[in-house]
């Protein structure tokens, strides 16, 4: 089986923040660096300093028990980030309340869009990794070696319904083919009782992905996207 996960210790590769945190923006007095484990306190998103269009980003996290979080991507609007960004969910799956919730709530999905081909999330106090491709409007998603998530942003639409008719909730105002593809990168901090960490955050840009991405038709869709389709609730 092909490895989803890039080799992100090549030079083209960058760490998402300084271990300082003197480039990120945000709430970054809720986060904190130690023995290279960043770690948020407060149920605050800490920013990149600057926007990103056509990369890479690959990533470890370390679950709690009931962890609720995620990576945002593609975000215009800080202030009002939720219907203005798609977000990459990482959750405990094996928590009652997450292993309960619509799949595409579920770790690994794009959050409230598509669910996860399956749920890849080991338990509470174990690494995860995560490598999440954006290139234009085509979002994939690999946890712990697997694809397990795909999307065209101009498939959607609508913001009410998904492509496979499953309901969107109603604090996603806008239809995914508005969004920009161009936005800040944020993480989700302790949204909830459970902590959640991460470690070895790295971006490569990739500078000729607009040109092929304009080759691709809005109605294709890969395997994957399918299969999210067919199982999500």
């Amino acid at each position: 089986m092909t490895n989803p996960h890039p080799d992100s210790s090549g030079d083209k590769w960058q760490d998402l923040f300084r271990s300082d945190l003197s480039d990120a923006e945000g709430s970054p007095a809720g986060w904190k660096y130690e023995d290279g484990v960043l770690a948020a306190t407060k149920d605050e998103v800490i920013w990149t300093a600057r926007s990103y269009e056509n990369f890479t980003l690959d990533l470890e996290f370390q679950n709690s028990e009931g962890t609720n979080s995620g990576v945002i991507v593609y975000a215009s609007d800080m202030k009002d980030w939720i219907p203005n960004s798609v977000e990459i969910q990482i959750a405990d799956d094996s928590y009652k309340k997450w292993a309960e919730s619509p799949r595409n709530w579920q770790c690994g999905a794009i959050f409230s869009h598509v669910a996860p081909a399956e749920s890849r999330v080991k338990a509470p106090g174990e690494w995860n990794r995560m490598s999440i491709s954006c290139l234009g409007p085509a979002i994939s998603v690999a946890v712990n070696g697997k694809m397990v998530a795909e999307m065209d942003m101009r498939r959607w639409r609508s913001a009410a319904i998904n492509p496979d008719k499953t309901a969107i909730p109603a604090w996603l105002s806008r239809p995914l083919c508005e969004l920009a593809t161009e936005g800040r990168i944020g993480l989700q901090g302790k949204h909830g009782p459970a902590p959640i960490r991460f470690r070895r955050l790295r971006i490569k840009e990739n500078v000729t992905a607009s040109q092929k991405q304009d080759d691709k038709s809005p109605g294709e869709e890969s395997d994957v996207s399918k299969e999210s389709a067919e199982t999500s609730p």
